[in-house]
């Protein structure tokens, strides 16, 4: 029997694309931070941050995924957690596409009683598993998300689940500077053999609702 093939490690130095969420990723937030801190991070300039699209953000993270020229690892926060699951489930990036991996902080919940109506339009949450290796962070006492439907996302994903504490929304009312564990979870996750976290890549029947024309 063949052996799966898994892509060789990236030469190129990743680009780290930061994925903020509902009204942004303000003024003492650690994806501000890293992208001051980092050389190869940059912010993802969805737009609408007050009243969200979601297929105008998937169509401005493709843009960015596109126009990087080189592997990207996606670094997303709340609604961009989200974001990132409908634009591979629109996209579904085989091995060719230049994401290599997603690091998912604070996803909310958008299903059952979202805490603000503007989540509405990124539900339901998509149950499929992302075609690339990804680590799942949530907190024991998020508001926008309890911490066992958390693990339950973290499974239908096919992500590392990692417990961060409590630390509420994981942003900058955390009180949590640069976050330097979740540049520990970064480094790990851009150091991950593909092999190691793989999950089952989707074909076209698993997708339970067809392409649409995003407008």
């Amino acid at each position: 029997m063949a052996q799966t093939q898994f892509p060789a490690a990236p030469a190129e130095k990743p680009l780290i694309l930061l994925i903020p969420g509902l009204d942004g990723s303000g003024p003492g937030h650690w994806q501000r931070r890293w992208a001051d801190e980092m050389e190869d991070a940059q912010m993802v300039d969805l737009g609408l941050w007050e009243k969200p699209h979601r297929n105008t953000w998937i169509n401005r993270l493709n843009l960015a995924v596109q126009r990087a020229g080189r592997p990207v690892v996606l670094v997303a926060h709340s609604l961009g957690c989200l974001l990132t699951a409908w634009w591979a489930k629109f996209e579904q990036p085989g091995w060719s596409s230049p994401v290599i991996g997603a690091l998912l902080v604070a996803p909310p919940e958008v299903d059952f009683f979202p805490r603000d109506d503007r989540l509405n339009g990124f539900a339901p949450t998509p149950a499929d598993a992302l075609p690339f290796p990804s680590i799942l962070v949530a907190s024991r006492n998020d508001p926008w998300i309890g911490f066992p439907t958390a693990k339950l996302l973290a499974r239908q994903w096919g992500s590392q689940f990692e417990d961060a504490g409590d630390t509420g929304h994981i942003n900058a009312d955390s009180k949590i500077g640069s976050w330097e564990d979740g540049k520990r979870l970064l480094h790990r996750l851009m150091n991950t053999h593909p092999s190691e976290t793989a999950p089952h890549l989707p074909t076209h029947g698993d997708w339970s609702e067809g392409l649409e024309y995003r407008s």
